[in-house]
């Protein structure tokens, strides 16, 4: 396709997303200059496309309401690659709380499948496993993911209504930095103007958002996953742990991942033998302790417990279990 043609498709797509979009974004998105847009539109004005002009210091273009495009046409691989992220989105738990949206979309376009790809979708669909548990995924509002992923796109302050986990509700205004979806929940990464630190929000306990004027620069170097990861990985729990394992941070956070458990490496505790390799420090902050001691021992690697003393209770424990599982044999007839 043509890039001109293209980058005129692309405009039309963006119209077509809802309320008035001025020449300045509209360039930004396109990749081209104001005059180029206004050219672009009359474009769309001669294909009898009702592109609207909207005058006054808040205005730009939008489209005539009621429009709508005519059917989308995609190829046989285009359509199976939609309908499995499609499939893939819900099952991961990574649709928004309007789960039906995704179900109509899969059937409209399953409809215009041949038979062959619909059967071989079936199978993709039936044969494919995902590993957040049931029940644990948490949809988030359309609305509110898409106003939000908006303002992150476009640097705009936002104010939000959130309730949290405690049920206290408060107004926040926000500098958003990124939307991060973890395990079956979509977060929020951002600059509380209010508390000014940056916190982590639960998309799925955000009731409002509101654009506010004006825009922000966002932190050089920003990396919204890591944030998330680590601002799950601190927050307060029932139990905080300490441990030193011997390994890189890389062969812990194998088993220990970023959202559970903070790993720096450092030099070896000591001890009556020299050590060559490396020891991690391990921070992690729980709600239970009874699942730490299985983790461990599938580290297959040294470690210490620095706190707490009811974690090495637990540990003598199962390892107690596991020899006199070793030593049991089968009774016989």
């Amino acid at each position: 396709m043509p890039r001109p043609i293209a980058r005129v498709l692309t405009l039309l797509e963006l119209l077509q997303s809802g309320g008035i979009r001025t020449a300045a974004e509209l360039a930004d998105r396109v990749g081209v200059d104001e005059r180029t847009v206004r050219r672009y539109v009359d474009h769309l004005v001669d294909l009898d496309v009702p592109v609207e002009s909207v005058r006054g210091r808040y205005g730009g273009y939008r489209l005539a309401t009621g429009y709508r495009m005519p059917p989308l046409m995609l190829s046989d691989d285009e359509a199976l690659a939609v309908l499995l992220g499609l499939v893939a989105g819900r099952r991961a738990g990574l649709t928004t709380a309007m789960g039906t949206a995704s179900e109509t979309a899969a059937a409209k376009i399953r409809r215009v499948l041949p038979e062959r790809l619909s059967r071989r979708l079936d199978a993709v669909s039936g044969s494919l496993t995902f590993t957040v548990p049931p029940g644990e995924a948490v949809a988030a509002e359309s609305t509110v993911l898409l106003s939000i992923t908006d303002a992150v796109r476009h640097h705009r302050p936002i104010a939000i209504r959130y309730t949290a986990a405690d049920g206290r509700r408060s107004e926040r205004t926000l500098h958003p930095y990124g939307v991060v979806a973890h395990s079956g929940k979509w977060y929020l990464t951002a600059a509380d103007l209010m508390a000014e630190d940056d916190r982590t929000f639960r998309l799925d306990r955000i009731t409002d958002v509101r654009a506010l004027p004006g825009t922000f620069e966002p932190p050089a170097g920003l990396d919204p996953a890591k944030r998330v990861l680590t601002g799950l990985a601190t927050a307060p729990y029932q139990h905080e742990v300490t441990l030193r394992v011997q390994g890189t941070a890389e062969e812990i956070h194998a088993r220990l991942p970023a959202g559970v458990a903070i790993v720096q490496e450092q030099p070896s505790p000591g001890g009556a033998e020299p050590v060559t390799e490396c020891w991690s420090r391990v921070d992690l902050r729980v709600d239970r302790l009874d699942w730490l001691p299985a983790v461990l021992a599938s580290l297959d690697r040294p470690f210490v417990i620095d706190r707490p003393d009811e974690l090495r209770g637990l540990v003598e424990a199962f390892a107690e279990r596991l020899t006199n599982s070793a030593r049991r044999t089968s009774a016989r007839a």
